[in-house]
């Protein structure tokens, strides 16, 4: 299997796989509440089934070129993850997103290991327009969106169900011609 290093603190980026659903179910539970605030993850990764079920979903989604979910590791353990929920190769479209538990936020981990992936996406599948969700009140993730180059594109109003309450969603987006020009070295 490849590992993509993510810096100095032994960060590295890798493929995560259904095969690795108990140390998912682990390291799910070590962040449950925090992943939980802003993301359905948490309540659908509540047992070994449904860890394995969640990871065998996007090894199915891989092999259809619709989507992708890629681990955080640091010093050899799960702290977080990448995908891409949504890939349509044929429209040239992807949604991006994250997790991570409360031991490894603050390392920009997250932006690092986006950027492999957005990379991949617009490089290699040819992926025109990468999208980020996040709900509003998540400021993390919609920091990591600004830190990515992606533009506010606006706000779905009430437009997710978590939890029992309405979300605003706010979708931001980076089109592979401006992905291409930040990310061209001066």
């Amino acid at each position: 299997m490849y590992a993509i290093p993510l810096g100095e603190e032994g960060a590295e980026l890798r493929p995560l796989e259904p095969w690795q659903a108990e140390e998912f179910l682990t390291h799910m539970d070590r962040g449950r509440e925090f992943i939980g605030q802003h993301i359905a993850l948490a309540d659908a990764v509540a047992d070994l089934e449904s860890a394995r079920a969640f990871l065998q979903g996007y090894a199915d989604k891989a092999a259809a070129d619709a989507g992708r979910i890629h681990g955080i590791w640091t010093d050899g353990k799960l702290v977080g993850g990448v995908l891409f929920r949504t890939m349509d190769v044929e429209q040239r479209t992807a949604e991006a997103g994250c997790w991570l538990e409360p031991s490894a936020v603050g390392k920009g981990l997250v932006t690092r290991a986006t950027r492999v992936i957005i990379d991949w996406a617009v490089e290699e599948r040819g992926i025109h327009r990468v999208e980020w969700w996040a709900a509003a009140a998540n400021e993390a993730s919609i920091a990591v969106a600004r830190r990515l180059g992606m533009t506010k594109d606006g706000v779905l109003r009430e437009g997710r169900l978590h939890r029992g309450k309405r979300h605003d969603m706010e979708i931001w987006s980076v089109l592979a011609p401006e992905w291409r020009a930040v990310r061209r070295p001066s």
